[in-house]
């Protein structure tokens, strides 16, 4: 065989493989961490639904208190009233029995306390000032979506220790909690939290995060009285905030 020919094939099959050798390095890039990526994916698309919404509810908030800086004064805040501690500027629970009257034709409240049905106070939804609009309808034109996938709806707080909202999940994905927990921190301390299981959110114990549940709360206005949980780093506690 010519020395020639001995050397080409001699170098195709260096060729051959290199490309085999790649191949494989390629297929296990592709393959190996396919699970990581998804986990990446569904970690950032959670993050972000979130955050999407929490800037819905806090400026929904934040705009019905600017335009209606007196809110609703018939709002009993008093300790035996329909709403302990409540700041009568902010909506109120939308399962406060204040909107159960008087007087007698009023709106009546919900069974829930979801932040997707809170009102306005200080804007009538008829004759009645404690009939308060919907802020989340098509009259206003605005909406609040729906949940993100995995999640419990949006729940809502207004009472003894400030003004909060907080979202719950029971699943056990550990996407969820790493997407809560960067989440987190793009909070300043003690502006928001995530509780892992059985807690009560309020000194009150009027709401809590379920027991097997992780919750991400977000406070709009806080007053001493309020509890905290802790967070990632440890740093929120009630002495620190």
């Amino acid at each position: 065989m010519n020395p020639l020919d001995q050397l080409q094939r001699g170098s195709a099959l260096v060729y051959i493989l290199i490309a085999i050798a790649l191949l494989a390095a390629l297929t296990v890039t592709f393959m190996q961490p396919s699970s990581q990526q998804t986990t990446a994916q569904n970690t950032y698309q959670v993050q972000s639904d979130l955050e999407s919404q929490i800037n819905v509810i806090r400026s929904a908030i934040q705009e019905c208190v600017l335009t209606y800086p007196r809110g609703d004064t018939t709002i009993d805040n008093s300790g035996g009233g329909t709403d302990p501690g409540a700041r009568r500027n902010y909506p109120i629970a939308p399962s406060s029995t204040h909107y159960d009257g008087p007087p007698a034709a009023t709106i009546g409240k919900t069974a829930t306390r979801l932040a997707r049905d809170i009102r306005c106070p200080g804007n009538q939804d008829g004759a009645n000032e404690n009939d308060h609009a919907m802020i989340f309808t098509g009259a206003t034109g605005k909406f609040l979506g729906p949940q993100p996938a995995l999640f419990n709806d949006w729940q809502y707080y207004n009472g003894t220790d400030g003004v909060f909202f907080w979202i719950s999940t029971s699943k056990t994905d550990a996407f969820l909690e790493t997407a809560l927990n960067k989440l987190d921190e793009k909070f300043s301390e003690c502006e928001a939290d995530v509780i892992d299981g059985a807690a009560a959110l309020d000194s009150d114990t009027t709401v809590s995060c379920a027991a097997s549940n992780l919750c991400f709360r977000v406070r709009v206005m806080t007053l001493s009285s309020a509890v905290y949980n802790g967070d990632t780093d440890g740093d929120e506690t009630a002495a620190g905030c």
